[in-house]
């Protein structure tokens, strides 16, 4: 068991192209024990890369994310975390906030909302192939798809939409805008959300938003404070990750034309292929650092009490021991136990919605457009950085 101090290796890692994974990520994986990183902020941690690693940490309530909280513990991100989100709250306060939502995300639930994401596909791509045969996927689908999805489950106005969108990706940077306009830009949105809340105080209504402000107001379950965060973390995760995975997913079967000839050939196939996709193409960077709550043993290094443990998903959806043939996109798999919506009890709350809005913007794609293709050259598509989400900035295609 490693016990003593290590050589701590600078993260980030140096760029990779497109959608790559750093290979220092495998290299660790495959290396007994944590390796130890120097963050930008905050000082060392340790990083979990092997598949059972990472889900021990996700899931052991010896890890803390509320112990993370006006901490200056090692991050990617240059802001010290200081609200109490759902995203950095331990069992049982994130249970109780969880509560107030889960229901409307359940599989039966978010299964009601066919018809309208089926609609929703079917108006973007006709919209975007009207009259011309190119397109921008992430302006004219990825990113209308998911912000309109998750603003008519909440109950965002129409034309109040394209604000949230700006704010959302500034107060996830990590590098890029100052501190001060990651401040302002999360005030922007706490402020877009008590707005959006005293209009529904005026005028109740069914959606996500009513049911927040209801827990807040008539059974007390939330502060106004855990309230406003709720809502504006939906709001912004809600419609990034969605939106990246999307234009990321078409990315990767453009770059492998026999993989998308597959789906065109089978759309039955592209259930299988969405969730294989989920486990290939990275997503996040490391982030989010759990807390020890007491000394634990992880991968065989001993974690003490009050050190961090960062993981990357990705990386542990790569792993040899788990995935046959990780390394490879197999639509095929009998078994695909991929934790890209992570695991434990910070389990993605909208992930029935997203594998909904993936698989119905696929099945689209590749039954109204089957010849399509990218229109610039692959390593001519630009790639979002500095942030904690990865996709295309933009994903010019033709058909």
């Amino acid at each position: 068991m490693t016990t003593g101090e290590l050589t701590a290796c600078p993260y980030p890692f140096p760029e990779v192209p497109a959608l790559e994974l750093a290979p220092e990520y495998g290299e660790f994986r495959r290396t007994p024990g944590l390796p130890r990183l120097e963050m930008p902020y905050g000082g060392q941690a340790w990083l979990a890369t092997r598949h059972a690693d990472v889900k021990f940490v996700l899931a052991d309530p010896r890890f803390s994310r509320a112990a993370a909280l006006n901490k200056d513990i090692p991050r990617t991100m240059p802001m010290v975390e200081s609200t109490p989100n759902i995203l950095a709250m331990d069992p049982p306060n994130h249970s109780r906030v969880r509560r107030v939502v889960a229901k409307a995300f359940t599989a039966r639930n978010i299964e009601l909302l066919r018809p309208r994401v089926e609609a929703l596909v079917d108006g973007l791509v006709a919209g975007m192939t009207d009259g011309k045969n190119t397109a921008d996927l992430v302006d004219e689908l990825a990113l209308p798809m998911a912000i309109t999805a998750i603003s008519e489950m909440l109950g965002v106005p129409e034309d109040e939409r394209d604000e949230f969108h700006d704010w959302s990706t500034t107060a996830a940077a990590i590098k890029g805008p100052s501190i001060e306009e990651i401040v302002a830009a999360n005030e922007s949105l706490w402020a877009f959300f008590r707005r959006l809340v005293a209009e529904r105080t005026q005028r109740p209504s069914d959606d996500l938003i009513s049911t927040i402000l209801a827990a807040h107001d008539a059974e007390g379950r939330l502060t106004e404070e855990e309230m406003v965060s709720l809502g504006v973390t939906i709001l912004s995760a809600g419609h990034e990750t969605t939106a990246n995975q999307l234009s990321g997913h078409v990315f990767t079967l453009m770059a492998q034309r026999e993989l998308w000839q597959r789906l065109v050939d089978r759309p039955q196939d592209v259930s299988d292929a969405v969730e294989e996709l989920l486990r290939f193409t990275p997503l996040g960077v490391v982030t989010f650092a759990r807390i020890a709550k007491e000394d634990i043993e992880v991968g065989g290094t001993l974690v003490r009490a009050g050190e961090s443990v960062v993981m990357q998903v990705a990386a542990a959806n790569l792993d040899e021991e788990v995935f046959a043939d990780a390394d490879k996109i197999d639509f095929d798999r009998e078994s695909n136990p991929h934790i890209a919506f992570g695991h434990g009890a910070h389990h993605c709350l909208g992930a029935p919605l997203a594998r909904l809005e993936l698989k119905t913007a696929m099945t689209a794609l590749v039954r109204k457009l089957p010849t399509l293709r990218l229109a610039v050259p692959a390593d001519e598509v630009v790639f979002k950085q500095g942030g904690l989400l990865r996709g295309p900035e933009s994903l010019p295609v033709t058909w």
